[in-house]
């Protein structure tokens, strides 16, 4: 179990929930091909030589440790090509998995609205930075190759909660871009002006998005001027250190992500990151969901009894 990264019990409920979902795949897939119903009872036909289970432990490890399907087709005695055909049926269901909610069993975030409508709904403060991850560049006189000199990655963008428990990561980019681009272009902006009440901490690279939502968007305060007072250059260092300590648990969730093989240094096909990246979030997110929440304690003044006066 150590190699998928998830513990024994984790994976039995990962692999119930994904089972009626394959089923239903395979056969819709199926019934398109056919053209009508189906004409045999159902496990008629030849059986896998690599059953359901053991197709979701090969693209859990592929996806943990990016182990090549050569050597796994050998552990198992199937061609490589099964191996393959394995991690290319399970990794979708991965995929559109979602991310969980912390204390909120069964609800899991998928898109950008319900990310939005969650930390308006429960009053969550987020945090939100990019990451970026190696990836290969076309070989030599191959097309799109001078587009990778400069910025040969793929960035994403991470949410998180106060703790560093992940909510969402996504939106992927090429790394040549800026922090800011997926802002104007994924409509992360206009999230911020459906659900005014939501707030973030970002960094210096959000620095626009902090402009236009002031009440919103906590980011590190200006660099004063040299000729400043000094007063003012300690309450800009206090300020600064204070947003840090804020923000830092969003690099501490992009840490757990960078754990695991793939999103170290992606070799795969460039067209199949975006899937990788999300199958490999919503597994960290279910680790992090389970993580309990520290709830803040009160310092108000609670009387031990009533007073006899």
């Amino acid at each position: 179990m150590a190699l998928t990264g998830l513990s024994r019990a984790c994976l039995g409920e990962l692999i119930e929930e994904l089972a009626p979902k394959r089923t239903a795949r395979c056969d819709s897939a199926l019934h398109e091909r056919r053209g009508s119903a189906r004409r045999r009872a159902a496990g008629a036909g030849p059986d896998h030589r690599l059953v359901f289970v053991d197709r979701v432990l090969v693209t859990l490890v592929v996806l943990r440790l990016a182990v090549p399907h050569a050597v796994l087709a050998v552990l198992y005695g199937v061609d490589g090509s099964t191996v393959s055909r394995a991690v290319r049926e399970v990794r979708p269901l991965l995929a559109a998995r979602g991310f969980a909610v912390p204390d909120r069993p069964g609800v899991r975030l998928r898109t950008l609205d319900d990310l939005f409508a969650y930390t308006d709904a429960e009053q969550v403060r987020l945090r939100m930075d990019g990451t970026e991850v190696q990836v290969r560049r076309p070989r030599v006189n191959r097309a799109g190759r001078r587009s990778f000199v400069s910025g040969k990655r793929r960035q994403t963008t991470t949410f998180c909660d106060e703790q560093g428990r992940t909510l969402f990561s996504g939106v992927v980019r090429p790394g040549r871009m800026h922090d800011q681009t997926p802002v104007r272009t994924e409509g992360i902006g206009e999230q911020f002006r459906l659900h005014p009440q939501v707030a973030v901490d970002v960094d210096e690279g959000y620095r626009g998005l902090a402009n236009d939502f002031l009440d919103q968007v906590g980011a590190p305060p200006r660099k004063p001027k040299k000729d400043s007072p000094e007063g003012d250059k300690l309450a800009w260092r206090e300020h600064r250190r204070r947003q840090s300590s804020r923000r830092i648990c969003v690099e501490h969730a992009q840490a757990e992500l960078k754990q695991w093989r793939p999103l170290q240094q992606y070799t795969g096909r460039r067209d199949a990151y975006a899937e990788t990246h999300l199958a490999i979030a919503g597994l960290v997110s279910d680790r992090a969901a389970a993580r309990a929440t520290r709830r803040k304690t009160s310092t108000e003044l609670v009387l031990a009894r009533r007073s006899a006066c």
